[in-house]
């Protein structure tokens, strides 16, 4: 054997051959193959975020759900639609609550009475092509006057009925909302009795109902004024059955 034999170049490992190759310019650094491994853990990853997104989104339907359930509520004495809806933050008020009811209350919405089952929610809602409520309107006499100035107490929780406002205004001014009073100690003093509940001008001024005519003559401002002295007074409009 020659003695070239003994020095002959070991091969190149496996290592070696992946970071040089001869090209026909020279030597070239080749970045090996590495990380496979690592390219095959995205997708897991990508899975993994999927499941969360989908169970934060099924999480939050299922509060939004149980946030817009409706509830029963049973009424007691001395509720109005105006407190309840205000108690259970009711988006819509008083009158909300009381289109969802108004097959249980009736045309008079503070007719509502103790025991009734009132539903707190989404009901109108969930009415299919349910249409929209029309603003209520009311006839300009007597009958439209109360029922007028019933919606606007329930709105600020002064008590009151239909029959109690009636009784006392046919015998105050049988019906005339421009009477006035010009012979009694009060109209003496300079200070007359006026409109439909004969309400003297400082105690209309201090029982003044918001959203109402700064005007005692006025029908609708006068019956609510009223009701709201006589709230504050006698409980309700419906405890007077002589002068207040």
């Amino acid at each position: 054997m020659s003695a070239t034999g003994n020095h002959r170049r070991r091969k190149s490992t496996s290592l070696t051959r992946g970071l040089i190759a001869v090209t026909t310019g020279g030597a070239a650094l080749v970045l090996p193959l590495v990380g496979a491994g690592f390219a095959s853990a995205a997708p897991a990853q990508s899975a993994t975020a999927e499941k969360a997104a989908a169970s934060t989104v099924a999480t939050a339907k299922g509060k939004t759900a149980q946030k817009d359930a409706p509830t029963i509520y049973s009424v007691i004495a001395g509720d109005t639609l105006a407190k309840i809806a205000r108690e259970h933050s009711l988006s819509g008020g008083w009158q909300k609550l009381y289109e969802d009811n108004r097959e249980i209350v009736g045309d008079n919405p503070a007719g509502i009475r103790p025991g009734m089952k009132l539903t707190i929610g989404v009901q109108a809602e969930s009415k299919t092509a349910a249409p929209a409520a029309k603003p209520a309107t009311y006839t300009n006499d007597l009958d439209g006057w109360i029922k007028e100035s019933l919606a606007v107490m329930a709105k600020h929780s002064i008590p009151g009925s239909y029959d109690g406002i009636h009784r006392n205004v046919m015998r105050e001014s049988s019906g005339n909302p421009l009477a006035i009073n010009n012979w009694d100690s009060n109209a003496a003093k300079g200070t007359p009795s006026k409109g439909l509940l004969q309400i003297i001008d400082p105690t209309f001024r201090a029982y003044h109902v918001p959203g109402t005519p700064m005007d005692s003559y006025d029908p609708i401002a006068n019956i609510t004024a009223a009701c709201n002295y006589a709230a504050d007074r006698y409980g309700s409009i419906d405890n007077v059955f002589g002068a207040y």
